[in-house]
């Protein structure tokens, strides 16, 4: 979609599940209510959906609502209960940090800006994991500072079925330059939030990856404010779980800001990998493009990737795109693909979106083969050429490794 008058509230989505491919810009089909006003679908806004800090504002999700109807519910009482970590005997789930001397500031109690300054609860489980955090990590990127190598924050689930809250906050400073892995590996039920506010001018990559055991379960928000003239990069990595619900939203607060959101997942056999997206356009000639990709390999696997858009009557001169791939790779799967794009204002650069779900490439596997490939390592190289294009957009050299071998862990079982 480019530039053009806009004489309504528009949002346009693009469903795709298994088996089923819709791809273009401008795609008007959408799995949920709405109505139609002289030939544009007008929905209720995403800019209206609710936040608060208040628990009792999120009543306990059936799965009918919008926003969980995709999700597994009766799966998650543990996560959606308001309840505070297991502590007995040991915390449920633990972190270390690494990073140099003086970028660990502490820790914030609910209400201490700036923690609650940008992330304010969208959902039941980053409200109650924002109401039974006491004390939330603050890690702050001083002003020009250019770390030689990335911070660390290390979560660990001491074990499946017990309860963690955690809230991080992350700032980086004016024209800082750095990247932030926040990993989680072993098991656990846990809630996690981050908050990050980057700086006028500062660059930032913020990578999570869930590398946890099967038996884990993990819902997050992760929200991020964009100053004037910086480029904040989040790239989600979801492999491990059982359950995992990731949102990453995104605003800004200054001119000519640059957002870039992008997603690799691969779900086995009865694992539900599940991501959303929100790209708030409420300033003026900002940039924002998201890509998530995913494979799908056994029976009951479900991948879920809902990207909102919205771009605010305000937000004169915005440059935006969004896309989602899935590659399902055996029988007994289902991928639900859903970009939504809500326009305020006609005078933009351009918005789309776009949306594949498709299954294996015969013709690249076919060629392959006719140049002496065997059929299992030609089948290896053509997934791994396709999820590789996030991976390469990571440049940390270690942990592109770490990760190209875990998807290769992957195509291997999918073969025996």
């Amino acid at each position: 979609m480019t530039a053009e008058t806009v004489t309504e509230k528009a949002r346009i989505g693009a469903p795709s599940i298994a088996g089923f491919t819709e791809e273009g810009e401008g795609l008007v089909a959408a799995k949920v209510d709405h109505s139609h006003n002289h030939g544009v679908t007008v929905m209720s806004s995403r800019a209206e959906r609710l936040t608060s800090f208040n628990v009792a504002d999120f009543p306990l999700p059936t799965g009918r609502e919008e926003e969980w109807r995709f999700s597994p519910v009766r799966g998650l009482a543990n996560l959606l209960s308001d309840a505070a970590t297991d502590l007995d005997p040991v915390p449920a789930a633990g972190y270390t940090v690494e990073a140099p001397e003086g970028y660990v500031r502490g820790t914030l109690a609910p209400g201490v800006a700036p923690r609650g300054t940008v992330l304010v609860p969208a959902d039941r489980a980053a409200v109650v994991a924002s109401a039974n955090t006491e004390e939330a990590l603050h890690v702050v990127i001083p002003a020009e500072a250019e770390p030689a190598e990335p911070l660390r924050i290390l979560v660990h689930g001491a074990a499946a079925g017990r309860r963690s809250n955690a809230h991080y906050v992350l700032e980086a400073g004016a024209n800082s330059r750095s990247v932030v892995i926040l990993e989680h590996t072993g098991a656990a039920d846990h809630n996690g939030n981050l908050e990050v506010i980057v700086g006028e001018g500062a660059k930032l990559t913020v990578i999570s990856v869930q590398l946890w055991e099967d038996d884990a379960k993990h819902l997050a928000q992760h929200d991020a404010q964009v100053g004037k003239d910086a480029v904040y990069k989040h790239i989600a990595v979801s492999l491990g779980g059982s359950i995992v619900r990731l949102n990453s939203n995104v605003r800004f607060s200054g001119e000519g800001a640059e957002a870039e959101l992008l997603g690799l997942y691969f779900a086995d056999a009865g694992q539900h990998l599940e991501h959303r997206s929100f790209v708030d356009h409420n300033v003026a000639n900002c940039k924002s493009n998201v890509l998530y990709k995913g494979a799908l390999q056994g029976k009951d696997a479900h991948t879920v990737w809902v990207g909102d858009v919205l771009i605010q009557k305000q937000a004169l001169g915005t440059d935006s795109y969004e896309k989602n791939q899935n590659l399902v790779l055996t029988d007994g799967c289902r991928a639900d693909s859903v970009p939504n794009l809500e326009i305020e204002t006609g005078l933009i650069e351009g918005a789309g979106h776009a949306s594949s779900t498709g299954r294996f490439d015969d013709e690249h596997l076919f060629y392959l083969m006719a140049r002496g490939i065997p059929e299992d390592v030609a089948r290896r190289l053509v997934v791994r050429g396709f999820l590789n294009e996030i991976i390469q957009k990571i440049k940390v050299p270690a942990l592109e490794e770490r990760l190209t071998e875990a998807v290769e862990r992957e195509l291997v079982a999918s073969e025996n």
